[in-house]
């Protein structure tokens, strides 16, 4: 397997279909790191050489992508701040509810998780 920043990606798979297995790079940031970087998006992983990962590497670090541990870091930062000033979407987070406005009364059972039966006792 190929590895990037320590991050090992598939070698049996397409180039631009490999590097989305890092966090923080979708199909959009693929394409647009490997026309950078001037490699076919259709060549296999294990068909490139160690200057063609080289290559990929210096686009990702020059363009200033945040990948992996640190922007997994950023985004529990952030959360974080929510929680702490207390604001409707940190309270929503810390409740384990829906932050975008869905509806609650039916549905959000992601958010929610499973029912939980109240009963009546007569």
């Amino acid at each position: 397997m190929a590895r990037i920043f320590g991050i090992e990606i598939p070698n049996e798979k397409r180039i631009e279909a490999s590097l989305q297995y890092m966090y923080g790079i979708g199909n959009t940031t693929a394409g647009r790191i490997l026309e950078q970087a001037g490699i076919d998006p259709d060549i296999r992983t294990g068909q490139l050489t160690e200057d063609q990962l080289v290559k990929i590497a210096t686009v990702i670090q020059s363009q200033g992508i945040i990948i992996e541990g640190d922007l997994r870091r950023e985004k529990q930062a952030q959360l974080k701040r929510l929680t702490s000033i207390n604001c409707y979407r940190g309270i929503r987070h810390k409740r384990g509810l829906p932050v975008r406005g869905q509806r609650t009364r039916t549905n959000a059972r992601t958010r929610k998780g499973k029912r939980r039966t109240v009963g009546v006792k007569k």
